[in-house]
């Protein structure tokens, strides 16, 4: 018998969840941008309660991103959110900061933890660790190649995610440097140039690439300006055990989610039907390449390379 794996995706409001969840995502990372970095969308607890009873209906598990940068105020309401999230029913919690599994130990225990930190998960050792403190999964950093990411999968003593699609955020400040920017010009904007604004950076060396800016409550975000899709050799990490493949849905319309959610259902479902006789099928990509941006190029991010940290 095959093991059963996930196909985790982020969803920017309730409208998006229950279109994702209808398109075959067995598992939804929603948040509120107090506590979770990056999200497409910021969740009350009605609406995550919402959010909850939908994947209910379907089978599948909400997880709530929690690893945000904690700073002495944000932990004075953690244990008011935590109870909040572990009474609706939230599967589970993505975390860094161990304040966020302290909270989680003392006020909702039976909500699970899956250690985040982003690029330094990088090694079996660090993630089994966390595993000793509570956690039962690890979120292996973008930064892997396939060789790293398939050798120490054997080595973990937890549950493996990998992100298979979507965006990457490449840098990250506190302050609100396109704001800034704007104000020394001598052009103040009001307000945070949040996601909606379409912004984007392009260096004088590479002119053909831009890389989507935004700004928030938590500062400064510049994205990759290609998308990681990594369907076509999404067998490997199966076979290598990997649990949990995660759809990144940020800056991407609801049509767009829900054509690479299909696309991953299919090679996930075909293979878990009969792995000896899995075969990749390039037709599973097409509606996804039909509403690529074609400015944003489909590449294998860092699968593929010879880290050089």
């Amino acid at each position: 018998m095959s093991t059963k794996h996930e196909l985790l995706v982020t969803a920017a409001d309730v409208k998006e969840a229950e279109a994702l969840l209808h398109a075959g995502a067995d598992a939804l990372l929603i948040g509120d941008d107090r506590f979770g970095m990056r999200l497409p969308g910021s969740f009350t607890i009605e609406e995550n309660a919402e959010v909850v009873a939908l994947a209910a209906k379907h089978g599948a598990r909400v997880i709530v991103s929690m690893n945000n940068l904690m700073s002495n105020d944000i932990l004075k309401e953690l244990p008011e959110y935590v109870q909040a999230i572990g009474r609706i029913g939230v599967h589970a919690v993505e975390f860094n900061d161990p304040s966020v599994l302290a909270a989680i130990k003392e006020h909702a225990p039976h909500i699970r933890l899956h250690w985040n930190a982003e690029m330094t998960s990088t090694n079996y050792a660090t993630a089994n660790y966390w595993g000793t403190k509570g956690a039962s999964r690890v979120v292996l950093a973008r930064e892997l190649n396939m060789d790293e990411i398939t050798e120490m999968v054997p080595f973990l003593k937890v549950e493996a995610q990998v992100q298979v699609h979507g965006m990457t955020n490449i840098y990250h400040s506190k302050r609100s440097l396109v704001q800034s920017y704007l104000a020394h010009q001598g052009r103040p904007v009001e307000g945070y140039l949040g996601k909606e604004r379409g912004l984007f950076l392009i260096e004088a060396e590479r002119r053909d690439e831009k890389f989507p800016i935004y700004e928030d409550v938590n500062g400064t975000h510049i994205m990759s300006s290609e998308d990681i899709c990594i369907l076509e050799d999404l067998h490997l990490m199966m076979e290598a055990g990997v649990q949990s493949f995660k759809v990144e849905g940020i800056l991407k319309p609801i049509a767009y989610n829900e054509a690479v959610v299909r696309a991953y259902r299919k090679a996930i479902d075909t293979y878990e039907a009969d792995p000896d006789a899995y075969a990749y099928n390039e037709d599973w990509l097409r509606e996804v390449r039909e509403l690529q941006d074609p400015e944003r190029e489909l590449s294998f991010g860092f699968f593929y390379k010879e880290q050089v940290y």
